[in-house]
């Protein structure tokens, strides 16, 4: 048997990173899965383009599924932090980077790092 390529393993780090997101904040429902499904195919040939951003994959997936709710459902995931105003959602930084974390504009802090959101609460999209 092959050994998994590391620009698999990166791409399947992504997709569980990204549900492990959607379960925290229980809307892994069976068409939004399907987002993560797309994102995932999609950037598979950007990362075989580009092997070295293989490390990035993880965060650019999630701003894409983060995207593709915000058209369909409404924002994703919302923030924990700030318990008054307007609910917003969290963004992905570094936009374009390894180690990417949800961050809150707002507050200026970190929340969480991307798959790491049920310990920080997340929760279903609003619009």
């Amino acid at each position: 048997m092959d050994p998994i390529s590391p620009l698999e393993q990166a791409l399947h780090a992504a997709r569980a990173l990204v549900l492990a997101d959607l379960v925290a904040g229980e809307v892994a429902e069976a068409d939004v899965v399907s987002l993560v499904e797309d994102s995932v195919a999609q950037r598979r040939w950007w990362v075989e383009q580009w092997p070295d951003g293989a490390g990035y994959v993880a965060g650019l997936v999630a701003q894409d599924v983060q995207d593709a709710l915000l058209e369909r459902y409404g924002r994703w995931p919302l923030c924990p932090v700030c318990g008054s105003g307007d609910p917003h959602a969290l963004d992905v930084e570094p936009e374009l980077g390894p180690d990417p974390h949800w961050v809150c504009h707002k507050a200026g802090v970190k929340v969480a790092a991307v798959g790491s959101l049920g310990a920080a609460t997340g929760g279903a999209p609003t619009s």
